[in-house]
């Protein structure tokens, strides 16, 4: 089940928030769980065994840490945790490089691949889990008073997919006791619909273009159509992505929760440090205070810094996926932010005004072009074709063939979104204009979905 079905947005919910409305303030916490396990149920089936096991663990551990913050009990839970993950998320990635490498010596494995079905959101409940251990073990919060409370935390529907990852810290206060009226009813649904035009209207538009120009083989990919590719795929990744955030932080406010904002307007970055201020900054912010942090941050010399920075994104890309497009894409950025913290420290330089912004975005569509690449080697002779070095093409179809005019109406309107500060907008409150934008938009969906096909959102599989 996803947000952007007519199932989910005219049946599930609505019957979810009647029922929600309906219940005692005190049994509205076993109302969400509920719901978000049927929720996850429906898209994972036997696997939301998996999510049962993580509430149950390490809501015992969270108590134990509370109590006793013993390191060895935080070890084993962080372990645990990652063991999960890792089983799951990438162990047939190094069982498939082990049986390449067996097979170079002219040996051979029984099965060269393992079936291990990914649980959905399994990165993102982790990381929640993970960080409920280490604030209970420093004592920065108190453990959840019920496992109803803390299952309701950590198997919350709206962001238990695709985040933003929220922390217990976030809206611990809002646990126990919060408000649920018809204000935050409606600013709820105003959020949700901007989130689901980002999605509909804009995303899925951009992401068929690039699907068709990243299927192409490398004879017929000119420069201006690899452009034209990885330009519709920055805007697919960020409309995609921060509209699901966007139904994710509108379905909480239906429920009296306040989720964290997960972007502001990454894309008007003058530098990619401002970039990962902007982008994904839940994770950005888990990243700093649970690894980076630790690690020793900038204060241990300059050289340990660099370290600390390729450490971070190295795990930051594999975080994303057990693939080596992901890894380099990580240790690109890592790159950039330690040569970024080079010219700062030694020359006091760092990318300002327009040209920062075009630096920026160059570099942020160069690496998405790994992100977005099935294999190194099509993410190397993608790079190629888009600078002109590749070998002679085929132009079968000129760019006029994939840039029809509905598509290039919009990708303008995504230009204009993504660089403008629309984010601002829909933070504010709700209005009159708003309510009646926001319908539009319901409708201009619903009429999308009634005649295109299921296309899923693209951190489902992270």
């Amino acid at each position: 089940m996803v947000f952007s079905s007519n199932f989910f947005i005219f049946a599930f919910l609505p019957l979810f928030l009647l029922l929600l409305f309906l219940t005692p303030a005190r049994y509205r916490n076993t109302t969400i769980l509920i719901a978000s396990l049927i929720f996850y149920a429906a898209g994972s089936g036997q696997l939301v065994s998996i999510l049962l096991f993580s509430i149950v663990i390490n809501h015992f551990l969270g108590i134990q840490l509370s109590r006793y913050s013993s390191k060895i009990l935080l070890s084993f839970g962080i372990i645990l945790n990652l063991g999960i993950l890792g089983y799951f998320k990438y162990a047939g990635f190094f069982w498939q490089e082990f049986s390449a490498a067996i097979a170079r010596l002219g040996l051979s494995t029984e099965n060269s691949s393992l079936d291990i079905v990914l649980p959905i959101g399994i990165s993102f409940f982790t990381f929640q889990a993970i960080s409920y251990l280490i604030d209970n073990y420093n004592g920065t919060i108190k453990p959840a008073k019920s496992l109803t409370s803390f299952g309701m935390y950590l198997a919350n529907f709206p962001q238990l997919i695709a985040g933003p990852i929220v922390r217990y810290s976030d809206i611990q206060d809002s646990i126990e006791k919060r408000p649920i009226s018809v204000d935050l009813l409606t600013v709820g649904i105003y959020r949700f619909s901007i989130g689901l035009g980002k999605k509909i209207l804009i995303a899925d538009s951009m992401g068929s273009l690039a699907d068709q120009i990243f299927s192409l083989p490398q004879s017929e990919l000119t420069s201006s159509l690899a452009w034209l590719g990885i330009i519709a795929y920055t805007l697919q990744i960020y409309f995609d992505f921060s509209g699901y955030s966007d139904m994710a932080i509108g379905l909480g406010k239906m429920m009296g929760f306040n989720f964290p904002e997960n972007f502001n307007q990454p894309y008007r970055s003058k530098s990619i440090t401002e970039f990962w201020r902007r982008w994904h900054m839940t994770l950005s912010n888990w990243f700093r205070d649970y690894l980076y942090i630790p690690l020793g941050g900038n204060r241990k010399g300059r050289y340990r810094t660099y370290f600390n920075l390729f450490a971070v994104f190295f795990f930051c890309g594999l975080w994303h996926g057990a693939a080596y497009t992901f890894i380099v894409w990580g240790l690109f950025h890592g790159l950039l932010l330690t040569l970024e913290r080079l010219f700062l420290n030694k020359w006091n330089l760092k990318p300002t005004g327009l040209l920062g912004q075009v630096y920026a975005l160059l570099f942020v569509m160069i690496g998405w072009v790994f992100f977005r690449s099935d294999s190194m080697t099509q993410s190397l002779s993608y790079l190629e074709a888009m600078f002109g070095l590749g070998q002679g093409v085929n132009e079968f179809f000129s760019i006029q063939y994939y840039l029809t005019n509905d598509k290039l109406l919009t990708l303008i309107l995504a230009v204009v979104i993504a660089v403008a500060p629309f984010e601002r907008i829909s933070s504010t409150k709700t209005n009159n204009p708003k309510i009646y934008f926001a319908l539009v938009v319901l409708a201009l969906v619903t009429i999308e979905l009634a005649g295109n096909v299921f296309n899923p959102f693209i951190y489902f599989r992270f």
